[in-house]
């Protein structure tokens, strides 16, 4: 698995980095359900999850197991991203309140 975790954490994903990663790979909750082997319904808690996904831990290193395989790296909060390339992290530097407001504000693409 590429999950970059700081030394003393567990193992993690956020239910936000797993709709980020479908977002990057342009799949939907029943693709990538199919290839993980796990219920759409199962992806739909996981994602759903504020913070850290809670559930069954086998069911998670399925759907960890298959974004790597499509080649999502997952970088845990403060930690290097190893394999390079490009991608998008979210700077923990705003408040929620203010990032979202910043968001509001952006002009749609119409």
């Amino acid at each position: 698995m590429h999950i970059h975790i700081p030394d003393g954490e567990d193992s993690v994903i956020t239910g936000a980095q797993m709709r980020a990663a479908r977002a990057l790979l342009g799949i939907d909750q029943k693709t990538l359900a199919t290839m993980a082997g796990v219920s759409v319904p199962t992806i739909q808690r996981m994602e759903v999850s504020k913070g850290n996904v809670r559930g069954i831990v086998d069911s998670l290193t399925k759907v960890v197991d298959a974004l790597n395989a499509a080649g999502i790296e997952l970088i845990a909060e403060g930690a290097p991203s190893a394999d390079g390339g490009r991608g998008v992290r979210l700077r923990m530097t705003q408040d929620p309140v203010t990032r979202n407001a910043a968001a509001a504000e952006v002009p749609s693409a119409d």
